[in-house]
């Protein structure tokens, strides 16, 4: 089971299962705050010198058959090229966990995730099924890291897909190469901005 959830449902879930063994995986410098065990492919372990930290060095986590409680794993899948071993590997050493990734508009909107991201993702709300797709940018982007956390203040569900699995993690792979689709430009948005501008200046 996979449904749409919240962060702050999560930290309340987390906060009042205190011991529950809880993993963040790929989660660089900024794990959560309840977990135990970190796991990076960077080595980490001067940073998380209070936590248990672990390197990864493939494509297998480095666990037990559900090892683990709770597995966070927040703005990972969309770098990995396995997505469907990763996937598997979730549900493997855990019982239950939290993903969170970009929507389709955040990835293209942010300079970072235009090498980095791999895949795109949407949640399928009738199915309760993560779609997942090769990664198409559809526009040039035009923010900063640093700037769209300013955003997700506001704007946190037309970037962000929350979820929440229990047991099992339903997902697709679809096909989009072939979509006929017009990369929209930096130069023709700015433009029709500009247009629209001048037009309210001079009524």
């Amino acid at each position: 089971m996979i449904k749409r959830s919240s962060k702050s449902y999560i930290d309340k879930l987390l906060n009042e299962n205190p011991n529950w063994k809880i993993l963040d995986i790929g989660c660089g410098y900024t794990a959560h705050k309840n977990a135990n065990v970190i796991c990076d492919v960077q080595d980490l372990s001067h940073f998380y010198k209070e936590k248990k930290f672990i390197k990864l060095t493939g494509n297998i986590l480095p666990f037990k058959d559900k090892e683990f409680d709770f597995i966070i794993a927040s703005h990972v899948i969309e770098h990995v090229e396995d997505i469907d071993l990763f996937i598997k590997e979730l549900q493997r050493v855990s019982l239950k966990g939290y993903i969170e990734l970009p929507t389709i508009l955040d990835d293209n909107l942010v300079f970072e995730n235009k090498k980095e991201h791999l895949w795109h993702m949407e949640f399928d709300d009738i199915n309760n099924q993560l779609m997942v797709s090769k990664k198409i940018q559809f526009i040039e982007p035009v923010l900063t890291v640093s700037s769209e956390k300013n955003l997700l203040k506001y704007f946190r569900q037309s970037l962000v897909i929350e979820l929440f699995w229990e047991n099992s993690i339903e997902f697709r792979i679809i096909e989009k190469e072939n979509e006929n689709y017009k990369k929209i430009s930096r130069a023709s948005l700015l433009r029709k901005f500009v247009s629209k501008l001048f037009r309210n200046i001079i009524r």
